[in-house]
């Protein structure tokens, strides 16, 4: 039997029992001794065909890789292979993924030792860009009109695309060494002993934390084969992590297995929001002391606006504090994942990113309410961790 007869026939089996199921319960009853034969009986062919198609898909799985040329793929073209639909619907169909989705699945499966609960896919395949419904506003037939899709306002998510390092394939527990402290020199007379000090050190710790949530999905719209459904899916799927990622990353609290973020690290330097353009120069001289020279803003809308409308000597017609997208010359940018009243000045390379695990797709046909309205529920989880290599790195004002 072929590949998709054996699917075909899973798919009538499962719904065949879904309907007793539901014919059952609109009817307020349990089960008929009948229908629980009969229930039973499609249970088994249903494993039976989960057998077969497990066997069949290997089979071809490898017929293809021994009859196909040899791939000089790397593992970054294979991560731009990975769809995220083609992962959503082999779940909601009850087979396993094939193709670049399972390759990509085995692969860090084997390279982080971790057994995925439903399919692995990139973070990649989540960031992509895809049509917008302007450059192909025919995303799917008439009868579903998906070019009309209005989704949420969201805010921007920045702290990523500010420099932040990511150390991928981690495994154990991540312990980097940091220079503490260093020897004493000075100068001395003829005989005198020079001055002695000791080297120390200290370290910053990554481990593993988990972050995840939860969407609801019609079954339509995850079946659609198109472009245009995919970055809709993707963009759902991306902003659930990367919202918790980039608010975890500013001001993550440590605590309840959250990541500690950057306002909440011991050791930032802390200042007055600055009114004068003296007040600017003073944050950025802050840095300067301790050898950071890569720094970028990071605020709020409402103080942006607040710096763009102050003059840097008032009444003087100097021009004003932030202007044309900079502050100081240093790109500025406003995430509503900054706390109000924040204007942080940093190094974002000095954040660590630790990524344990990519991003873990699972598909639940059958989770309320999704069911009884025909969608299906996805969860996407990750498991990351994020460190500042040097606090002193950062300054952050606060004020009004």
């Amino acid at each position: 039997m072929k590949l998709h007869e054996l699917r075909e026939k899973r798919t009538a089996a499962v719904e065949a029992m879904r309907t007793l199921v539901d014919t059952a319960s609109a009817a307020g009853r349990d089960l008929t001794a009948e229908e629980s034969t009969q229930f039973e009986t499609l249970k088994t062919e249903e494993r039976s065909l989960s057998f077969q198609l497990q066997r069949a898909e290997h089979v071809a799985d490898l017929e293809k890789r021994t009859a196909g040329p040899v791939s000089n793929d790397t593992s970054e073209h294979l991560e731009q292979r990975v769809s995220v639909i083609r992962v959503l619907r082999a779940q909601m169909e009850g087979r396993q993924v094939d193709g670049a989705e399972r390759e990509y699945t085995q692969e860090t499966e084997r390279r982080t030792g971790r057994k995925a609960e439903g399919a692995f896919v990139p973070f990649a395949a989540l960031e992509r860009r895809a049509n917008t419904t302007t450059t192909a506003p025919e995303l799917v037939g008439t009868d579903h009109r998906a070019d009309l899709y209005i989704g949420p306002l969201r805010e921007a998510l920045l702290a990523r695309s500010l420099g932040v390092r990511t150390l991928t394939g981690l495994v154990g527990n991540v312990s980097i060494p940091k220079y503490g402290s260093g020897l004493e020199t000075g100068w001395v007379t003829e005989g005198q002993a020079v001055p002695e000090g000791q080297m120390g050190f200290d370290g910053v710790t990554l481990t593993p934390k988990h972050v995840g949530g939860k969407t609801e999905m019609s079954r339509q719209l995850i079946q659609q084969s198109s472009p245009g459904i995919e970055q809709l899916v993707r963009e759902d799927l991306a902003f659930l992590i990367a919202k918790q990622i980039d608010r975890a990353i500013i001001t993550g609290s440590g605590a309840a297995g959250e990541p500690l973020g950057v306002l909440n690290t011991p050791g930032i330097q802390t200042a007055a929001m600055p009114d004068t353009w003296a007040e600017v120069l003073a944050l950025l001289e802050k840095l300067d002391d301790v050898n950071i020279t890569n720094a970028r803003w990071l605020t709020t809308a409402a103080i942006r606006t607040v710096l763009g409308s102050t003059e840097k000597v008032a009444g003087s017609g100097s021009g004003f504090l932030y202007d044309n997208g900079t502050l100081a010359n240093l790109a500025l940018a406003a995430s509503k994942n900054v706390p109000a009243g924040k204007l942080i000045l940093g190094d974002w390379s000095q954040v660590m990113l630790g990524v344990w695990s990519e991003v873990d797709i699972l598909v639940n046909p059958y989770a309320e309410p999704a069911y009884s309205r025909g969608g299906v529920q996805v969860r996407a989880m990750a498991t990351v961790d994020t460190a500042v290599r040097h606090p002193e790195g950062f300054v952050v004002a606060s004020g009004a």
